[in-house]
């Protein structure tokens, strides 16, 4: 197969939690175990860092590896979903994996792995693994899929977990309550591993506690002003808490002799997007009239967002807006701002909200506009019908700020 072909067995033939949702969530770690033992156990061979959470695990993987990478590290880096290549999601150094690397893994393991039935994610966990190993990376970033007890990333030893925040997203996989959800993100704590906890919530403290008193692991709730002292690339004011999130993991680092300097970190956050490529947070695309995505798409992240709006200043707003069909959307909907006018659209994926049904729902909620058939065509209609001193907003899904990127 070429990288085409390789591509189109991954998303076509394997089940993609992010295309078609429920019918690919695997509800236990079998089969990860069975994947790694035919690799030979990679994820043994390399130091890691794994992440959790519902809002920030991506931005926090990113900025660990870029500071991490200052301070002389070989780095992997494994996060999901992707924007545009599926290379993406993993990198070592900033670098994506190689459409060679891709090719000849599917190539050597797709015959074995088809008699276990791994689903889309399975796979790419074990490309991941197989590749930071044979790569010798000194440490990888590893962000949890979905969850945190049942991810298929949750088979590492990590030097230090993290677990984020916690808000209310996928609640049919995770529970209908932010107890319910911290339970299965608390399932990446291990017996011994420190973990650091970005958000300090009264719901989910005692839960958290409980857990790492039960397995022997010392906990860190990170201090969130210590994130107002250092400058990121990264525009969104909601980086300030992933920020301290980092500070009280590399504390952790260094009490165990990685020896991560005040510069290093320094540096390591004002270089993000350039050491890493990271993409889709609070990204501006335009300055005449502003444009701005964010692939933030849940309640909590969407509450940022807004509050970011709230303080940008603009004569007029434009929301060019699309979900997926298999959540909740009306806690979303309810805090969207009346004032703007939306364009409704409808991502070219099989888990897209139509785009009719979209507009009807947030009619509901005073929310007026008009709906699209494409991404495309909605953020044409809104820079025809933005002035300069306007500001378009992009998102509510990662895969309508994908289509755009």
């Amino acid at each position: 197969m070429n990288y085409e072909q390789t591509l189109a067995y991954l998303f076509s033939q394997l089940p993609m939690y992010q295309r078609v949702g429920k019918a690919a969530y695997k509800a236990d770690l079998s089969n990860t175990h069975l994947l790694c033992k035919l690799l030979g156990n990679p994820e043994d061979k390399f130091r890691s860092i794994h992440v959790a959470g519902t809002n920030g695990k991506g931005s926090t993987c990113h900025m660990l590896a870029s500071i991490l990478q200052e301070a002389g590290f070989r780095v992997g880096l494994y996060t999901s979903p992707h924007l545009k290549d599926f290379r993406e999601r993993i990198k070592i150094n900033g670098e994506m994996i190689s459409e060679i690397d891709v090719i000849s893994f599917v190539n050597e393991y797709s015959a074995k792995f088809e008699k276990i039935n791994l689903s889309f994610f399975e796979w790419t966990v074990g490309l991941a693994f197989d590749y930071f190993s044979n790569q010798k990376v000194d440490v990888a970033l590893i962000e949890t899929g979905l969850g945190g007890r049942l991810d298929s990333t949750n088979v590492i030893t990590p030097e230090v977990s993290i677990i984020t925040n916690i808000g209310i997203d996928h609640t049919q996989f995770l529970g209908d309550t932010i107890e319910k959800i911290a339970i299965e993100k608390a399932g990446i704590i291990k017996v011994g591993i420190p973990v650091v906890i970005g958000e300090t919530q009264e719901e989910t403290k005692s839960i958290y506690e409980d857990k790492a008193k039960a397995v022997g692991s010392d906990i860190y709730f990170a201090k969130q002003n210590t994130g107002q002292k250092y400058l990121t690339d990264l525009k969104g004011i909601y980086q300030r808490k992933n920020i301290a999130t980092c500070l009280e993991a590399l504390k952790i680092l260094n009490s165990k002799g990685w020896n991560i300097s005040k510069e290093n970190i320094k540096k390591g956050l004002l270089s993000i997007q350039k050491n890493t490529g990271l993409k889709g947070r609070w990204q501006i695309l335009n300055k005449k009239p502003l444009t701005i995505c964010d692939t933030g798409h849940n309640e909590a992240g969407m509450k940022e967002i807004l509050n970011q709006i709230s303080d940008t200043k603009y004569k007029d707003l434009h929301i060019v807006f699309g979900v997926v069909n298999d959540k909740s959307i009306e806690n979303i909907l309810i805090l969207m701002p009346k004032s703007a006018r939306y364009y409704f659209c409808e991502a070219n994926i099989p888990r897209a909200l139509d785009e009719n049904k979209l507009r009807d729902q947030a009619l509901k909620y005073g929310l007026q506009g008009e709906s699209y058939s494409t991404v495309k065509n909605a953020l044409l209609s809104a820079n025809e019908n933005a002035s300069t001193n306007d500001l378009i907003f992009i998102g509510g899904s990662t895969f309508v700020v994908a289509e755009v990127l």
